[in-house]
């Protein structure tokens, strides 16, 4: 049995507590942070581990997006660009190309430590208010630029045999807030939404996974947040945008959310979440997101799995000093 969620874990080795955690609940997968990042050395046994202990080649993600969300950096990898630095520094279609180059980059670095799944890209719009949360990990001012990064960032992840997944749906450029801290409130209209916000998400609704918004859409919902939302993930996430893929909440722990954990859980599947994120690694929240998760089973099952035959038997890309030579060439390091 596999259960509907992923976990985090406290360092950079499970401990006997978390690996029994790990044997007895059966997560679908682990997130890496870094705290939970030494070296190549050392995330490859965290990666191994994890694996052995659920006897299967289970998924293992990382926020690598670059810029200042990036887990696994310097001495040991690169230093990837920010989001809005293509747009600000080269544009046109050599940036699409650059920022391909660097999702491929990102790519092998992850599969070499057995990391499969990368939350990125960014589908969110920026304008000139939006949240330094997101700031400069928005690829730009308009959707059809945004849209036009995913596409490309997409396509470097899988050619490298990584999952990206697309966040945060259906749209957190609006935010004034940071969900980390507190609930942002967007009071933007259904059509003015559907325009600007929604418009990536729906160009790139044939990506294998998503990841939702801890945002309350006045329009859309006054009263719960789009991760919890049934109205804004039946009707907006799976209806409008026609997201048909795998879709993850955001961490559970962010103090946008609120109320004991196993509701926070329990609220995001009644939602229509197929796989909710637990990520700081505190085994007494994480148990109780465990207990609240069902196995994972019909049409979330199908996603998952045709999400990850993505990825099944992806070659490592084998020009990767060329490649790292050529994002130098376009200046951003």
């Amino acid at each position: 049995m596999t259960r509907a969620f992923v976990c985090g874990c406290a360092g950079t080795a499970l401990d006997e507590q978390e690996s029994a955690f790990i044997r007895e609940t059966r997560p679908w997968g682990l997130i890496l942070f870094k705290r939970n990042v030494a070296d190549r050395d050392q995330l490859r046994a965290l990666t191994n581990s994890f694996r052995e202990l659920l006897g299967r080649d289970a998924p293992v993600l990382i926020d690598q997006e670059g810029g200042r969300v990036q887990r696994m950096g310097p001495p040991h990898w690169s230093a990837y660009p920010a989001a809005a630095r293509f747009e600000a520094e080269i544009g046109g279609e050599r940036a699409l190309a650059a920022a391909r180059l660097t999702a491929r980059l990102i790519a092998h670095d992850l599969r070499e430590v057995g990391i499969t799944v990368d939350c990125a890209p960014v589908l969110d719009v920026a304008d000139d208010e939006t949240h330094a949360v997101i700031g400069s990990r928005s690829y730009g001012h308009t959707p059809e630029r945004v849209a036009a990064y995913g596409r490309a960032v997409i396509e470097g992840l899988l050619e490298g045999g990584v999952l990206p997944v697309i966040k945060h749906v259906p749209g957190h450029g609006r935010a004034r807030a940071d969900s980390h801290l507190e609930l942002p409130v967007v009071g933007a209209s259904r059509p003015e939404l559907e325009a600007r916000d929604f418009a990536p998400f729906h160009a790139l609704r044939d990506a294998p996974m998503a990841m939702t918004a801890h945002v309350v859409y006045r329009s859309l919902d006054p009263d719960r947040p789009a991760t919890t939302s049934r109205t804004v993930i039946e009707t907006i996430v799976r209806g409008a945008i026609g997201f048909g893929g795998l879709l993850l909440t955001d961490d559970l722990s962010m103090k946008a959310l609120g109320g004991p954990f196993g509701e926070r859980a329990s609220a995001a599947f009644s939602a229509g979440v197929d796989i909710v994120l637990h990520c700081n690694g505190d085994l007494a929240e994480a148990r109780a997101v465990a207990e609240a998760s069902p196995e994972l089973r019909g049409a979330s099952q199908e996603r998952a799995e045709a999400a990850l035959r993505k990825i099944a038997g992806a070659p490592a890309p084998s020009d990767v000093a060329e490649g790292r030579a050529a994002l130098a060439g376009f200046g951003l390091g």
